[in-house]
């Protein structure tokens, strides 16, 4: 039996950092997905098949095991003690810490100490490490697929499933919201917000939302990868905010209060520029006051605004750039911004935003 496993990826329309304590957060999923398929293999071990992360190679079962665990001991240091130096050790640097630490604990959630030979193939339209949540996606279809494959049933949507994969996305993130994994199994858009438990209320967006005519005025452009890992980043703005948590909760409470204007927006089912273009001008500023977004996209920023529009970083951004991960750009004549000789050496993403979620496929 072979398992197809598709996710899509995800955006930050706003409430990005803020969403880590306990502030609102409005995420999409995308048209953008990543799919990963499971099938038996000859050799023992792991085939893998990744051309996003430029490997065709063979694993060892033991490798990815003990990869997993290494990692998982790490992340307890990290956890009792949150410092950035500490994070770099949950990665240890291995390029294919990821699908290893997905594939490891999926393995180990069944007790299986000797996993069958494994051929996996997986296929984005996702960039990495832009802020279009690749990282999710992989982490979904993974453990997700595993699960199916050795399974033989679709653990859909379980909270079983949706906390293994949080665990995976803390090994890559640090301490992440939760969100971006939620958005990824469910899709649509989602209003979200981290329970002090740990856990995440959510809530779709209503059919209204969906039709919004401001979403099919916004356009991503790619600023570049940042030079830091997303964990990395939020390691850094916690350990910012503790030096001053009375100034810093006061800037990420108005990051949550541009998702509650935006969800106001999005649910009128109309389209008030000057009130879009103000309240992502607001989360913009927020996050260059965390310090997230480097000089040349803060230069970009103010360009676009010179030109009527509005945009903001989406994701953890940068701290040192010169890019910063996707830019959510709005204009009211999104063609005017698409002409604009500035983007135009920047990929642009088209996407349809509030695809479905996670799907899983049995082939032959």
């Amino acid at each position: 039996m072979t398992i197809a496993a598709s996710a899509p990826g995800k955006l930050i329309l706003t409430g990005e950092h803020a969403a880590v304590y306990g502030h609102p957060a409005l995420v999409a999923a995308t048209g953008l997905r990543l799919t990963a398929e499971f099938s038996a293999a000859e050799a023992p071990g792991v085939e893998l098949d990744f051309p996003a992360l430029g490997r065709r190679l063979q694993l060892s079962w033991n490798d990815v095991l003990e990869h997993a665990r290494r990692s998982r001991a790490a992340w307890e240091r990290y956890a009792a003690d949150p410092r950035p130096e500490l994070f770099a050790e949950v990665c240890d640097g291995d390029p294919l810490h990821l699908p290893k630490v997905a594939l490891g604990e999926a393995a180990d959630s069944l007790n299986d100490t000797e996993p069958p030979p494994l051929h996996l193939a997986v296929r984005s339209d996702l960039p990495i490490g832009s802020g279009l949540g690749s990282s999710a996606a992989t982490a979904v279809t993974l453990v997700a697929g595993y699960l199916a494959w050795r399974g033989g049933s679709a653990p859909f949507l379980s909270h079983a499933l949706e906390a293994l994969v949080n665990d995976v996305e803390r090994r890559q993130h640090g301490t992440p919201s939760g969100i971006d994994a939620a958005t990824v199994l469910r899709g649509g858009i989602l209003w979200a917000r981290r329970q002090a438990s740990g856990g995440v209320d959510l809530s779709p967006l209503s059919p209204a939302a969906l039709s919004s005519p401001v979403l099919a005025k916004l356009r991503v452009w790619d600023t570049g990868r940042p030079p830091e890992s997303t964990g990395a980043v939020v390691a850094w703005v916690r350990e910012r905010r503790a030096g001053n948590p009375r100034h810093w909760d006061g800037v990420l409470a108005r990051l949550g209060e541009a998702s509650a204007a935006l969800r106001r927006e999005l649910e009128s089912n109309r389209e008030d520029p000057p009130v879009l273009r103000e309240l992502l001008c607001a989360a913009e500023a927020g996050l260059e006051e965390l310090g997230v977004v480097p000089a040349p996209v803060r230069e970009l920023v103010r360009r676009i605004e010179a030109e009527g529009g509005a945009a903001k970083v989406s994701g953890a951004g940068s701290l040192a750039g010169p890019g910063a991960g996707v830019l959510l750009v709005y204009h009211p004549e999104p063609e005017r911004a698409a002409a604009w000789r500035f983007l135009s050496e920047l990929p642009l993403y088209p996407m349809r935003l509030g695809g479905p979620g996670l799907r899983l496929e049995e082939i032959g």
